[in-house]
């Protein structure tokens, strides 16, 4: 559950130091006691006062107007500082233990770690690694840094932050960032066609009054987002740097780039009083598009700094109506609803998220009882199934006993709930349960001799691969489908269980397919980068995906040509219609199950991507299916437990500026001993053709100049031009986009042109680091 924090200014701790009814206790003692008085669990304060200001800028920002004797005493003293940085005792508000248990100190914000002077930088640096090394020595566990107020030099705010992450053993630092630049927002159009170019909005405190755009791209257009991504890239996404997301700005009612937020490391949420607003009674409430925001960001468990709760900025409520406002919005958070409703997926995987685990060797290993039992606990996979087979069993024409056989039957469940579909479709049936493991047939013949009887159910002990029925059966049920459908094997199992079915037999499931979509996840790449191990990032792992973002949209891109947000792979189906068998029924080779995809994706906003999500989707029989594909799942099989999806890490992020194209391949490979999958992926970004004598970044980062028929990607040329590209060393690599694959009117489309500007490396070459044994 995430804490609720005060933020007390230095203000406010000079007037509770006057109060004379909280005792003689320090200041932040005192606001201590006033936060608990109205239910906060913690405080936020500054870590120095004025004094250490004043202190740090008489030594550091000289004055040359100054009489040499005095600027050379007062050099001599700075230096004396810098070799031993160290508090007067008046310079702080904390300096008791006891006084720092629940406390999250703020670094000084006067701090220019980006300054433009270099020596201004390296004293701020200074006091930093200063004020971070008191923060220490009380205990501290996070701290608060401040946002970087330069563009320009972003690089050197990272750098320095970098240095004190290495310097400090265990505390997090965590960064104030605004949630986005308005101007920044209203700066930057899509690059979809445009009649007028964006109006030119005021400067803020993020962006400079003027805007250069003679061979720079214009600082304006690097968002917060981008600030952070520099910031965490530079600091090697090191694992105690989080952020403290500034909701300051009003927010959109509905903004996807905002999406951007929930792959992050989002530690604390900045709430200022002055984003409130008051409803028709005077209360103090949020615009919609920030509690919309803050009930989705709620799944990430951040907590909640409150600040400027003090100053009676509306009329009716006082500063308890703001925790309980936002307190509200948790509760009615759609993560947080479901996390805490019996049955739902969210509840049942609680401790899960985010979490890798290795895909199961279904034909290696034998899987432990309290394995079955975790997957038995899905009512709504075994519901479809048995309604699966009582249509099956509905739809027959032909007369006499219908015969059916459970491939795979583990401890049993898929068997009873097939005697349930016999029973509700009055059918004279009897049922062959296969299973290779001998820990589970012992359950199963515990089970048959039970609750099933040789009147309806025969047990055959063995791998289906290998294993002879007595007779040719009707229907043939099996779960063996993984997270991405086929990873466990599911086609090469099948593939030996066909032999079973009469020529005009039914299989359940009928079909499955599988689906990717490409992720950002800071926390995932954390866990499965290569410095851990050189195989985890090449290793496919099953995730309850959780702190994710998918960098996809459905639109077709500028170039027309990229798929829906998640796209499919490819599909089995059973029974294959174009099997090659021996004269067993067997397959001579496994080369039918191999597949290979290309896909590519729009890419509506700048982001870093990680990975791949995968997902499966089956066909069992007729209409009834089961899903975990994101946006269909609730309405195939809504609060399905058995499958988390399935995530392709990558070794290195693959930054996207907005717009661009995400070619992703992906392959299915196998030998005679194993099978593996292999990915990669390149990409793109579309620039009018017209614009080979424009800078790069200049096609990239902002609205082109309008043509007379005011469309800025109409061609000014009839023959496309080759764009040139400092990614490319040979012209023919540039992709001229064929004219019959656009979406968008023969005029433009004929202008764009796909220029590559960066590719992942090939993962899992030959299945070196990942495979499933055959």
């Amino acid at each position: 559950m995430p804490v609720f924090c005060s933020h007390y200014t230095l203000h406010d701790l000079g007037q509770l130091s006057q109060r004379d009814d909280l005792g003689d206790d320090t200041p932040v003692l005192r606001a201590t006691t006033d936060a608990r008085t109205a239910v906060y669990e913690t405080i936020c304060v500054p870590l120095t006062n004025n004094k250490w200001k004043a202190r740090w800028r008489e030594l550091c920002i000289l004055n040359p107007n100054e009489p040499q004797d005095k600027l050379a005493e007062i050099e001599q003293r700075a230096e004396a500082w810098r070799s031993k940085p160290a508090f007067f005792r008046d310079e702080v508000t904390i300096s008791r233990l006891d006084e720092a248990e629940y406390i999250i100190p703020l670094i000084s914000d006067w701090l220019e770690l980006d300054a433009a002077d270099d020596w201004v930088r390296h004293d701020a640096e200074i006091a930093l690694q200063q004020e971070l090394a008191y923060a220490s020595y009380l205990n501290t566990q996070c701290v608060i840094l401040p946002p970087p107020s330069n563009r320009t030099q972003v690089g050197s705010y990272a750098r320095a932050v970098n240095a004190c992450l290495n310097s400090i053993s265990f505390m997090e630092l965590s960064i104030r960032v605004p949630i986005y630049d308005a101007v920044t927002v209203m700066q930057v159009p899509s690059r979809s066609p445009s009649p007028v170019p964006s109006p030119v909005e005021p400067a803020s405190r993020f962006s400079p009054a003027s805007v250069e755009t003679n061979g720079s791209p214009p600082e304006s257009n690097m968002t917060t987002w981008e600030m952070w991504d520099t910031i965490r890239t530079i600091c090697g996404y090191h694992p105690r740097l989080t952020l403290t997301l500034d909701l300051t700005p009003p927010l959109p009612l509905s903004s996807t780039v905002l999406d951007q937020w929930q792959a992050e490391p989002v530690r604390n949420l900045w709430l200022p009083a002055s984003t409130f607003i008051a409803n028709a009674k005077g209360y103090p409430v949020l615009p919609k598009g920030t509690q919309s925001f803050i009930r989705d960001i709620m799944k990430l468990q951040p907590n909640v700094i409150l600040s400027g709760t003090k100053a009676k900025k509306h009329p009716r409520g006082g500063e308890l109506a703001y925790i309980q406002y936002v307190k509200h919005l948790e509760k009615t958070s759609p993560s947080i609803k479901a996390a805490n409703t019996a049955g739902t997926v969210e509840n049942f995987a609680q401790g899960y998220q985010d979490y890798l685990q290795a895909p199961l060797q279904p034909l290696m290993d034998n899987l432990q009882s309290i394995t079955y039992q975790t997957f038995e606990q899905d009512p709504v996979k075994y519901r479809n199934y048995e309604e699966a087979i009582y249509l099956a069993l509905k739809d027959r024409t032909q007369p006499g006993r219908v015969t059916l056989c459970v491939a795979g039957a583990g401890r049993g469940p898929l068997v009873a709930r097939a005697l349930k579909a016999v029973e509700r479709a009055k059918a004279d049936a009897f049922i062959y349960a296969v299973e290779k493991n001998p820990n589970a047939y012992v359950t199963l013949q515990e089970r048959h001799k039970t609750e099933w009887g040789d009147e309806k159910v025969k047990l055959l002990y063995g791998d289906m691969r290998a294993l002879e029925v007595p007779e040719q059966v009707d229907i043939l049920i099996s779960e063996l489908l993984g997270s991405f459908g086929d990873n466990e094997l599911s086609p090469e199992c099948l593939d030996g269980a066909m032999r079973f079915l009469k020529p005009e037999g039914i299989s359940i499931p009928a079909s499955y397919t599988a689906y990717i979509a490409p992720l950002s996840s800071s926390r995932l790449y954390n866990e499965t980068r290569p410095s851990k191990d050189s195989k985890s990032s090449e290793t496919p792992y099953v995730v309850m995906l959780h702190a994710i973002n998918i960098l996809s949209d459905n639109g077709a891109g500028i170039s027309g040509t990229c798929g829906p947000r998640v796209q499919e792979c490819w599909e089995f189906e059973h029974p294959r219609k174009d099997a090659v068998l021996t004269e067993q029924g067997l397959p001579l080779t496994n080369s039918h199950n191999v597949r290979a995809a290309k896909l590519t994706f729009h890419i509506p906003h700048a982001g870093v991507l990680h990975g791949f999500g995968g997902y499966f989707e089956a066909v069992l029989y007729g209409n009834v299916g089961i899903s975990i594909h994101p946006e269909r799942m609730a309405l195939i099989s809504k609060d399905m437990l058995s499958w988390f999806p399935l995530f392709f890490p990558l070794k290195d992020p693959l930054y996207l500026p907005a717009d661009a194209e995400l070619t992703v391949s992906v392959w299915r490979l196998t030998d005679a001993r194993k099978v593996w999958y292999e990915w990669y992926a390149e990409a793109f970004l579309p620039v009018p053709t017209s614009s080979v004598s424009s800078p790069i970044w200049r096609d990239a980062l902002s609205p082109m100049s309008p043509s007379p028929d005011s469309s800025f990607l109409s061609p000014v040329a009839s023959t496309p031009t080759i764009v040139t590209s400092p990614l490319l060393d040979v012209p023919h690599l540039t992709l001229e986009v064929p004219g019959s694959m656009s979406m968008m009117g023969d005029r433009q489309r004929e202008g764009v042109s796909l220029v590559k500007i960066s590719q992942t490396a090939l993962h899992n070459p030959g299945g070196r680091s990942s495979w499933i044994g055959l």
